[in-house]
């Protein structure tokens, strides 16, 4: 399995329009061959930044799903509700506890 971690920040105003679009993305994820799980993490000292963290089977399926059309549609929307974006971070899991 693989986790990858991915940062934004939000532009001022643009917080429901980002936060809509994401549980759209959300929810497409889950329906996606090889989607495990997927966290949205918002800093309690930076309420305008969102942190991504999903897991899925391979890096492969995370891929596929970046080539769809919904995905495509969602990241329009999130781009423009976004000041900005760091670069997507790859983690290998090397245990996971179930809740």
């Amino acid at each position: 399995m693989m986790t990858v971690i991915s940062e934004s920040t939000v532009k001022a105003g643009h917080e429901a329009a980002w936060d809509n679009a994401y549980r759209e993305r959300a929810a497409d994820a889950r329906r996606q061959d090889g989607w495990v799980d997927l966290h949205l993490l918002i800093p309690e000292d930076e309420p305008m930044r969102r942190v991504i963290v999903g897991t899925w089977r391979d890096k492969a399926a995370w891929e596929r799903w970046h080539e769809t059309d919904e995905f495509r549609r969602g990241r329009s929307v999130l781009n423009a509700a976004s000041e900005s974006s760091g670069p997507d971070r790859w983690y290998t899991v090397a245990e996971q506890s179930a809740s």
